[in-house]
């Protein structure tokens, strides 16, 4: 199982500033491509602190030049948000800057939030059709000559320009969680991104039953490469773990508060919750969180992560927004390459 770091520039106060956070973001990414990691996967979001990311090819060219192994890819892009032609002409044009590290990871986006301000109107459903229009149209762009005519875009014949330098194109991958999106994946040849999110691991394990039925469904396909997202700790004590869980609890709260998408919202950041509301949470907790996701001494970590790798997960990408300081982030980090990696070579 190979082992990848999900990561944006997050930013929790008003206090921060965005240029510290942006160097400390590149400085994890280089100890990543340092410490043997197979890649580095950052998303789209739009005016939200929360996670600072308008275009992940922006920042993913700029590591392309601060890095020399890791693939670098797109985790993800919002399909609603991009037409068939920018997508696969940037998208090509990212490859050619990257020396073909390029992995195009795509999604039908989940904030409502983000929906209202770039396309007021838009639900989950009609994104999700969007999503699944256009992975074929750009795939089809990259070998040219192609021309659209479906619900939601329409042009004439048009091939990428430029065209990828990794041919037939960059590996594409599709965030599932249902599974009509499994399948969806599975029958277009793409690799699979899942994750958790907060709930254990047996969900992990209806992910990977998901992921399986739609490989026999389609078993004239190749079967994808299927990578499991989730949060993760490494604590050099059990105090620490603690910490790692209260801290990734307020995380999760702020995600949900997010994502309902009912919070007042200024200059990017949403109202601060309060001690009490985070402890009222109805399924977030410290408790959960330590339960739930990979927080531990290495040995437990190791443990958790070869279940994993036994169930099938081609790579494990740890999720290291969190909230937590960089100093935090970065130890961590150290100690699962240190520590945990060595044990999957």
């Amino acid at each position: 199982m190979k082992f990848s770091l999900f990561i944006h520039m997050e930013r929790v106060s008003d206090e921060d500033d965005q240029k510290r956070l942006y160097d400390e973001m590149i400085a994890l990414c280089q100890m990543a491509d340092e410490g043997g990691m197979h890649a580095i996967w950052t998303g789209e979001h739009h005016g939200m602190n929360f996670t600072i990311a308008p275009n992940p090819l922006l920042n993913l060219v700029d590591l392309a030049r601060r890095t020399s192994r890791v693939r670098l890819g797109t985790g993800t892009v919002i399909a609603p948000f991009w037409h068939p032609i920018r997508l696969a002409g940037e998208a090509a044009m990212a490859d050619i800057i990257m020396d073909g590290r390029l992995d195009l990871g795509v999604a039908r986006g989940a904030y409502s939030y983000e929906y209202e301000r770039l396309m007021p109107g838009l639900d989950a459903w009609a994104a999700g059709g969007r999503m699944r229009e256009l992975i074929p149209a750009v795939k089809a762009l990259w070998q040219g000559d192609y021309a659209h005519d479906g619900t939601y875009w329409q042009f004439p014949a048009t091939t990428a320009s430029p065209k990828p330098l990794q041919q037939p194109g960059p590996p594409i991958w599709v965030a599932a969680r249902d599974p009509s999106s499994h399948d969806f994946a599975v029958s277009q040849g793409c690799n699979v991104q899942v994750t958790p999110l907060h709930l254990g691991d047996e969900e992990v394990v209806s992910l990977m039953d998901r992921f399986n039925a739609a490989c026999a469904a389609h078993s004239q396909v190749p079967r994808p490469k299927i990578m499991v997202l989730r949060h993760a700790y490494v604590a050099d004590s059990e105090a620490d773990a603690q910490l790692a869980a209260e801290e990734i609890n307020a995380f999760y709260c702020y995600f949900g508060a997010w994502f309902k998408n009912e919070r007042p919202v200024s200059q990017g950041l949403i109202a601060q919750l309060s001690p009490e509301e985070i402890a009222a949470h109805p399924f977030y907790s410290a408790a959960a969180m330590r339960k739930n996701q990979i927080i531990g001494e290495p040995a437990e970590v190791i443990g958790r992560l070869k279940t994993y790798e036994a169930l099938g997960y081609d790579e494990f990408s740890f999720w290291i927004d969190t909230g937590m300081s960089f100093a935090r982030k970065k130890a961590s980090l150290q100690r699962l390459i240190r520590y945990v990696m060595p044990a999957f070579a």
